[in-house]
């Protein structure tokens, strides 16, 4: 029996040498083998993978280099960014592998990375950690401890693994380490910057300048007779987590935009995320009404709401969807805050979405990351699955976002989304909607201005439910809200392979640089906070990186003429799946044995070769239908030739 026919079979080759991440990318955290560099990739100055990349296709994929200093040189020396430095090295330290077992080698710590490289193994294992990645250290073992590698540190890590290092206690070298990790991993709480503030890289692209917010709203033909723009906000005092610019009802005034906030959670009143370009329907956000126990109510709020309707001509209904459980907005009451009251909002109908709280969430990734790693119980894997809930999870975002999207495009109706505060719930099920209804959100920069404009500009708390650079591993603000929306947009693209531009590598890169601080995207908590903090000019986009590079990214499969459409996804466990590209990159079993971003790279270019052809044959047919038309019957009958043989006859 060929063994290459069974699915659980690896090459060993590939095994021992599978994940590899960029050196130089902050990715995730990453294991590479050098091996690797002679599988088909040019060198690894030229290398740079998100840890998502590679986890799934077993072969980096060559893209352009963070920096020039990457490839492998002696076995002490550390690759280093542009503004990284080697800020210690212990030798003869033990990587204990849960898949290849343990390798000997030497561990670097710098201001931006774990660097481990073996020295018993030939090609060299590689570990390249950057520290954003790192959620807790923890020392394993003491003096008194006896047993070969029983004493060292483990890394616990938030994209779905954990790293333990066995040292010798004679070498003393564990303390230093651990101090040095510790320093870099968590720069906030020892009052040091984001490496995203260090680093220096240089692209073509600026990948600041993708999101103009002024050319979004124009892009949706805002302003118009309904909707106008409103700079009320431009020193965030209407509501300091909103952007600058906002789209209000042109009939509301700047004083009744000032009473709508005073009503609303955290200021955050109804705006504009996105508008039918057709029926003028439209999708709004906000914060939950506070109603409070007494059930108070607000004129300026409900008039407000009635301006939101009426901006819509081709109904005299509005949903408001409400992305809590009814009990959950129920209890809200108790704090404050509640949900809109049907009688005294007329002809606005509420329904409840039922999506679970950010400490449900974060208990339920939990979970899943214990099923998932080191080891996969195969008896009980479905069962198991089942009881992280993770699943439903998503199902039950990607059940509302569905809903809204078929009210706005079905109905003709406006919506209004909120949750508590509008920056979790809110922005998962606003930027999944938007993406079923607008093909240009499926585009790669069309999907980067999305984030931008849904998540970034209107507030959803990156530095707290990621705890960038802190060392409160159990902070009860943390929670996996943008992963879910990333797995969420993945399910789509499941479902729908040739309807979006990006492929799995773009979304496993932007999770990568989720939690890396290589660049300063998803820093802090709010627009105002980044203003604040300067960094535009002070840090790196992403967007540069991934614009610079843009074909790495691309879907080969991607149709744009065919999926012009709305796309409604089914939101039912049948069809929804695992993301095993992610959740499960760091177990070998899991991946695919062939590259897949080779594959992609042949596609993308057998498609461009056959566009090329088409368009030669479009410019012959044109060529010939202009050369059959100087021939025609008319002109003929005028030629001397024609003249001559008509008289012969």
């Amino acid at each position: 029996m060929d063994r290459k026919g069974n699915d659980d079979y690896q090459d060993p080759n590939n095994i021992r040498l599978s994940i590899m991440t960029s050196t130089d990318s902050s990715l995730s955290v990453s294991e590479k083998s050098a091996s690797l560099k002679s599988a088909g990739n040019e060198s690894l100055s030229k290398s740079i993978c998100s840890s998502s990349s590679t986890s799934t296709e077993n072969v980096p994929l060559e893209m352009k280099a963070l920096r020039d200093s990457s490839k492998l040189g002696p076995a002490d020396e550390v690759p280093l960014l542009c503004g990284e430095s080697t800020q210690g090295t212990a030798k003869d330290v033990t990587y204990l592998c849960p898949y290849t077992g343990p390798t000997r080698g030497n561990l670097s710590v710098t201001n931006f990375k774990v660097y481990f490289r073996s020295v018993d193994r030939d090609p060299p294992f590689i570990l390249d950690v950057p520290l954003g990645v790192v959620t807790r250290v923890e020392k394993v073992g003491g003096a008194t401890s006896r047993g070969e590698n029983s004493y060292g540190i483990e890394l616990f890590c938030k994209d779905m693994r954990n790293l333990r290092f066995a040292h010798k206690q004679e070498n003393h070298s564990r303390r230093q380490v651990f101090e040095k990790i510790t320093q870099y991993a968590f720069p906030m709480t020892n009052k040091l910057p984001l490496f995203a503030f260090e680093f220096q890289g240089k692209y073509d692209v600026d990948g600041w300048a993708v999101y103009d917010p002024a050319q979004e709203l124009r892009r949706q033909h805002i302003p118009n007779e309904s909707w106008r723009i409103c700079r009320l906000n431009e020193k965030f005092d209407v509501c300091d987590t909103y952007p600058t610019l906002l789209a209000v009802p042109a009939s509301a005034t700047d004083e009744d935009i000032r009473h709508v906030s005073s009503f609303r959670s955290r200021g955050r009143l109804p705006v504009l995320s996105w508008i039918h370009p057709e029926s003028q329907a439209t999708i709004t956000r906000s914060s939950q009404p506070l109603v409070g126990v007494a059930g108070k109510r607000n004129k300026e709020d409900e008039k407000y709401t009635q301006f939101i309707m009426d901006a819509n001509a081709q109904s005299h209904k509005l949903y408001i969807m409400d992305a809590r459980p009814s009990v959950n907005a129920v209890a809200n009451k108790a704090k404050g805050g509640g949900y809109e009251s049907e009688d005294a909002y007329q002809n606005a109908e509420l329904i409840f979405l039922d999506i679970h709280n950010i400490h449900v969430m974060r208990e339920s990734l939990r979970k899943l990351k214990d099923i998932c790693f080191p080891t996969i119980d195969d008896s009980h894997w479905l069962s198991n699955i089942e009881s992280t809930h993770w699943l439903e999870h998503i199902k039950q975002i990607l059940a509302g976002a569905v809903r809204i999207a078929d009210k706005v495009e079905s109905n003709k109706t406006s919506v209004l989304v909120h949750c508590s505060d509008g920056w979790d719930r809110t922005a998962q099920l606003t930027g999944l909607a938007m993406l079923m209804l607008d093909p240009y959100y499926r585009t790669i920069k069309g999907f980067e201005v999305l984030i931008e404009k849904e998540w970034l500009s209107f507030g959803h708390k990156f530095s707290q439910r990621v705890g960038h650079g802190e060392d409160k591993h159990s902070d009860a603000d943390r929670s996996p809200v943008f992963l879910q929306f990333i797995d969420c947009v993945w399910q789509m693209t499941k479902q729908f392979p040739n309807a979006f531009e990006f492929n799995e590598h773009f979304l496993i890169t932007i999770l990568d640089h989720l939690y890396s601080c290589l660049f300063g995207t998803f820093l802090f908590n709010s627009e105002q906070h980044r203003m604040k903090e300067d960094v535009k000019h002070r840090t790196v986009s992403l967007w540069s990186f991934i614009n610079s590079q843009m074909e790495e990214f691309m879907n080969p499969l991607y149709a744009s003429y065919i999926h012009q459409h709305v796309l409604y996804p089914v939101a039912s466990l049948r069809r929804i799946e695992l993301w095993t590209g992610y959740y499960l990159r760091w177990n070998p079993r899991m991946r695919p044995q062939e590259p897949i971003n080779l594959r992609n790279r042949e596609l993308l270019m057998l498609k461009n070769q056959l566009q090329r052809r088409i368009e030669d044959l479009q410019r012959e047919v044109e060529a010939k239908s202009r050369k059959s038309s100087l021939l025609s019957p008319s002109r003929r009958m005028a030629s001397p030739m024609h003249h001559a043989h008509t008289l012969n006859r």
